[in-house]
């Protein structure tokens, strides 16, 4: 019987370390059987008591990327998604991307009348008479959480707006509702409200079915920031135009042309993007 390793999480909490809970990661990034096996084995060879959950996936993350960029992509998907910060910007357009993959026509960054007051609205979506107004809270710290406070605030900015869209004609007929994306968790508090309410909650892992991650390993709308063979000097110069999506690059390969980078470079990009984007 193998010995308990107690490792720490990103929330700061202690655990015994589940080699099954690091497979299932690893499978999620596509990787085969016998790929996810030898990670694992080497794993277990240089873990120590008190290792930070941090530092395993960086471990896990490096041997996987030696074996496949595109698999240590999708790995390292959360954090990429953190790495379009500092602000939350890149992160509306990605939702609103995602918004769009599913049919809706988006604006990001609205500002819209209320009954009160006026709100600025992260993503507004349509799709026929479905109406969304989306939030989007980004968090560059994965032990972040939205907690209770969140629903509740953006339930009222929502109903303020419910009340005047419903004085006027073209929306009468409209089905509204109030949607929160965020790239962290929500508590159990923030679920239980937002159900009773009748809140859209989108987190990295909630709905079980239809949670972040579901949303964007189903449409292969991964973030630029998961290249590994992009730099992090490129991946801002690129967000600062506006672009999120590897498969932005993979349409439009000229957006990689001012970078200053070498044909061998971006050949070596454009493949990991397509491998990613068509897998």
């Amino acid at each position: 019987m193998e010995k308990t390793v107690n490792i720490i999480k990103y929330s700061g909490e202690v655990e015994a370390f589940d080699i099954e809970k690091l497979k299932h990661s690893l499978r999620q990034s596509k990787a085969s059987e016998k790929l996810v096996a030898e990670i694992a084995q080497e794993i277990q060879t240089r873990l120590t008591e008190g290792m930070t959950t941090k530092h395993i996936y960086e471990m896990a993350y490096k041997i996987l990327k030696r074996k496949s960029k595109s698999g240590s992509a999708r790995y390292k998907l959360k954090k990429a998604i953190m790495e379009l910060g500092p602000t939350g910007f890149p992160f509306e357009k990605f939702i609103g991307k995602i918004l769009e993959y599913e049919g809706f026509k988006t604006e990001v960054g609205v500002v819209m009348q209320g009954h009160c007051v006026t709100h600025e609205v992260d993503v507004s979506a349509l799709k026929a008479n479905d109406h969304y107004l989306v939030e989007c809270k980004f968090h560059i710290d994965q032990g972040s959480i939205c907690n209770v406070r969140i629903p509740l605030y953006i339930q009222s900015r929502y109903k303020d707006l419910e009340t005047q869209w419903l004085k006027q004609k073209d929306h009468s007929g409209k089905f509204h509702k109030g949607w929160i994306y965020t790239n962290t968790r929500f508590s159990s508090d923030a679920i239980k409200f937002g159900e009773c309410a009748g809140l859209g909650l989108v987190s990295w892992d909630y709905p079980e079915q239809n949670s972040l991650k579901n949303k964007i390993d189903s449409s292969r709308l991964y973030p630029l920031t998961a290249l590994s063979s992009l730099s992090k000097k490129g991946k801002i110069k690129i967000l600062n135009k506006g672009i999120v999506l590897c498969r932005e690059i993979c349409d439009t390969p000229t957006l990689l042309d001012d970078l200053g980078i070498t044909a061998s470079k971006k050949k070596s990009i454009l493949e990991e993007a397509n491998e990613l984007c068509n897998h």
